[in-house]
């Protein structure tokens, strides 16, 4: 038998294998459904664990910086003790009251930098022990969300497990469907079940009626879509849609309503 190129199926042909597109893509749809809102919640929790080390690394390298700070501080603490014992022994030595006022201004200049550096230092170790108490918060939290994610995972993992196996076969058959469908008509189909919530690219007429967005439609369109003269789209949501019949889908025929009855009033009026 002749393989028929997209091109040269009917508009029937073209109808029911989008329909069969349709049904096989719903049905992945759900597999990936079952999953619900773990694949997000994984990625979140992943992302959430990068910024974490991150900021660990930003408050290691704060630590390191306090740490080189207190170290320079007391090097300069050192400097300017040395100068004072220096300044100090030349005091013995002084010709005249103009080098003991030199020499006075500057131990006492010396012995405030030593005032100062102890104070940067004592501001340090304060600012440092505030960065070690946030990176013990940090690693603690690092800690549960590493547990939390790896029991997300393992759960994701089971139901992808559970599901992996049929969602391929539904995809092969998705590509297979595809290959029969013209490249024009199937980019509008993916278009529009792409913006439509429920994900219906193409719909069955149900009660006189668009089986997406539920608008009743004109009776002359309804012929139109039974006719199977050329793809029909709803005017209201943009669906394709299908009959039923070309579905194969069984309607039930709607009971029809039983006369009434004259009331016994109403014949004794026409009687008279």
């Amino acid at each position: 038998m002749v393989k028929k190129a997209p091109t040269e199926l009917s508009v029937e042909e073209k109808l029911q294998a989008l329909y069969q597109l349709q049904l096989t893509l719903s049905a992945i749809d759900e597999k990936r459904a079952l999953r619900g809102e773990l694949p997000l919640e994984v990625q979140d929790l992943a992302d959430e664990l990068e910024g974490l080390k991150t900021r660990v690394e930003k408050i290691e390298n704060e630590i390191k910086d306090f740490q080189g700070a207190i170290t320079a501080k007391k090097a300069d603490i050192a400097k300017a003790e040395a100068g004072i014992e220096r300044y100090k022994k030349q005091l013995d030595d002084v010709k005249n009251n103009r080098e003991y006022d030199t020499l006075t201004k500057e131990i006492e200049f010396q012995s405030l930098e030593v005032e100062l550096c102890n104070k940067k230092i004592k501001e340090a170790i304060v600012r440092m022990d505030d960065k070690n108490k946030e990176l013990e918060q940090t690693q603690a939290l690092i800690e549960d969300r590493t547990q939390a994610l790896a029991e997300k995972r393992n759960e994701l993992d089971e139901i992808m497990q559970e599901t992996r196996d049929e969602e391929e076969k539904l995809k092969a058959k998705a590509r297979e469907l595809e290959a029969k469908i013209e490249p024009r008509l199937l980019a509008s189909f993916k278009r529009i079940r792409k913006s439509a919530r429920n994900g219906l690219g193409i719909t069955v007429v149900q009660r006189a009626s668009c089986g997406g967005c539920f608008n009743k439609i004109p009776p002359q369109r309804q012929l139109d879509i039974k006719m199977h003269k050329k793809i029909i789209v709803c005017e209201y949501c943009g669906r394709i849609m299908i009959d039923p019949e070309l579905a194969g889908i069984k309607v039930e025929e709607e009971a029809k309503p039983k006369p009434k009855r004259a009331s016994r009033k109403k014949k004794t009026e026409d009687a008279e």
